[in-house]
């Protein structure tokens, strides 16, 4: 796969949009009295704390020269009980946001996770899986903290600001407005930075982003890499795309580098000022050392929450792209959904029509163009034609994984977009090429298809697909472990499992989508038995490479150039010796 590939970076949106914060808030909401809690603790401990310069100045402008140690031991007692106070409230109240924050990241990836399952299969068609997957892990863990602690933490340092204010000007007031005149240089500095920051952190959003869909392919991917020996070409494309990521991290890092540092100047400056205007400028002697050295640790005190919130400030830029990403992901629309006025699909008995139905996964090109036909109850129906003629899309289309663009699709003569995916797709067994297998025991696989079957309904089904003969021979038997994608068995034997799971879910429309590409042709022959119990008394859609298996079919389709070519029985297809008779003489003769 070509480097290009994952190296189309998202839309940036160029504004800083406070909508995204706005938004946020429904999930602060459930959490609001914790996070009043934490904000109240938080400013008592942040009192008690500006209370410390003042008895400091106390100290040593009444206490040590009067050498009075009754008052100095007083004074330290009470600095000791501030500081204990401020601990214990500052502890309660991160413990406190801890939960506030996990509780958080379960909503949000409670909310993505659902509406992930609800999007059609047209969404998942056109982005790399990594891209979402990054979005439901890394994302939210990043927001979460912003969401939380963040918030609080704005607000607080805001109010400690004022109060710091309060507590100078009562000390002394030509000191104080020194330390406001510093304010002026660093609300420049900051706006100046601001923009930079963000388009920077949202850059290393979309670069790791493309590093993470890549990653995760290849990981998928990686007995076709060793089989067409592509490790050294898949690694220069990986060094580039780490190279992408290192690249715009660094840039958005040298910005972030220059907040603390641009702040702490300032700092240092306006605390020098504070002397030379203290000792000098205003006259020697107008201002005590326990008034400077107040003013001072005041000073400190004040260019801290600016510090803290030019903090605050970088995590939410950084953040803000991943917040955007996450929103953008909840309003992908859902368009394959109920409609309003939606109605249960009653008990289908198995009749379906095709009326007039064209289809295009884009503009570019038509796949069906009025398309019409009718399946009686019962019947199986063959789909055969070269790849790419749209025989997965009919069957695709009657599960209803995507929307017709014109015509409709009818089963037992009621339109399918007018009633409950659920009660439409649960009537219905899917057999796909690829026999996806979930991490767990073979049993709970097999279950999937029917979540209360008991083991003797497992049973029952994998024999009657001829699947209980490997899997009993099992050390676990059923209650074997498969790894992820049933990747320690073979492809046959994860569709003899699809098989079994398909077979006890007892649906009334079964579709098999070369169902049986990977079953050896013993294997297939001792399972036609089984498919023929699977398939009577039911509507069956099946498409297969090796056409001597549907030749018992009861009607043959060749689907080709958006159409229908052809339809009959073999022997009908046969004597016509058209489409249909070409493809099988010519597989035949292989």
């Amino acid at each position: 796969m070509a480097r290009n590939t994952y190296k189309q970076d998202e839309r940036l949106e160029e504004p800083f949009d406070i909508r995204h914060l706005l938004r946020a808030s429904s999930y602060i909401k459930k959490y609001l009295k914790y996070m009043i809690l934490a904000f109240f603790l938080s400013g008592l401990g942040g009192i008690f704390g500006y209370l410390a310069p003042m008895i400091v100045q106390r100290a040593l402008d009444v206490a040590v020269p009067d050498k009075n140690m009754r008052m100095l031991l007083t004074l330290v007692l009470i600095l000791a009980a501030i500081y204990a106070a401020s601990i214990i409230f500052t502890t309660i109240r991160s413990r406190m946001m801890i939960n506030v924050s996990q509780n958080i990241i379960y909503d949000i990836r409670k909310d993505l996770f659902e509406h992930l399952q609800r999007l059609s299969f047209q969404y998942y068609d056109d982005r790399p899986h990594g891209k979402i997957l990054i979005r439901v892990v890394n994302y939210v863990n990043s927001v979460s903290d912003m969401l939380s602690n963040g918030l609080i933490n704005i607000v607080l340092e805001i109010f400690n600001l004022l109060f710091i204010i309060v507590f100078m000007f009562m000390v002394d007031v030509q000191l104080a407005i020194v330390v406001l005149c510093g304010v002026p240089f660093l609300a420049v500095f900051m706006l100046w930075i601001k923009n930079k920051q963000r388009i920077a952190w949202q850059r290393v959003s979309n670069k790791n982003s493309n590093l993470n869909a890549y990653l995760q392919e290849n990981i998928v991917g990686a007995r076709i890499t060793q089989i067409f020996a592509r490790e050294d070409e898949n690694a220069e494309i990986f060094k580039g795309l780490s190279e992408d990521c290192r690249r715009t991290w660094t840039g958005a890092v040298r910005y972030s580098n220059l907040v603390w540092p641009g702040i702490d100047t300032i700092s240092v400056i306006v605390r020098a000022a504070i002397f030379l205007f203290g000792l000098i400028i205003f006259g020697e002697g107008n201002k005590s050392l326990g008034t400077i050295v107040a003013i001072s640790s005041y000073a400190s005190f004040f260019w801290q929450p600016i510090m803290n919130l030019g903090n605050i400030f970088n995590n939410f830029i950084n953040n803000i792209a991943y917040l955007e990403r996450i929103f953008e992901t909840i309003d992908e629309p859902v368009t394959v959904k109920d409609e309003p006025d939606a109605v249960q699909m009653p008990p289908i008995k198995g009749k379906v029509t095709f009326e007039n139905v064209q289809f295009s996964y884009d503009d570019s090109k038509v796949i069906l163009e009025n398309v019409s036909f009718t399946v009686n109850p019962g019947e199986s129906i063959a789909l055969v034609g070269p790849t790419g003629a749209g025989k997965s899309t009919i069957v695709n289309l009657i599960s209803r994984f995507y929307n017709v663009d014109k015509g409709r699709v009818l089963i037992d003569d009621q339109d399918i977009s007018k009633v409950t995916l659920h009660s439409l797709r649960s009537q219905m067994g899917i057999m796909m090429q690829d026999s996806f297998i979930f991490s767990g025991t073979i049993e709970d696989n097999i279950r999937y298809g029917k979540l209360d079957a008991t083991i003797e309904e497992i049973v029952r089904a994998s024999r009657t697909v001829c699947a209980d003969e490997f899997i009993s021979k099992m050390a676990e038997g059923y209650k074997t472990e498969v790894r992820e994608r049933g990747s320690t068995l073979s492809q046959g034997q994860k569709q003899l499992i699809s098989f079994a799971r398909t077979l006890i879910s007892d649906p009334a429309i079964l579709i098999l989508d070369e169902a049986t590409s990977s079953i050896d042709v013993q294997t297939e022959k001792a399972l036609q038995t089984g498919l023929n119990a699977m398939l009577k008394g039911r509507t069956s859609f099946i498409i297969a490479h090796r056409l001597s298996t549907i030749r018992n079919c009861d009607k043959i389709m060749y689907i080709d150039n958006g159409g229908i070519m052809e339809c009959g029985t073999h022997d009908e297809l046969m004597a016509k010796k058209g489409y249909y008779y070409k493809l099988y003489t010519a597989q035949s003769e292989e």
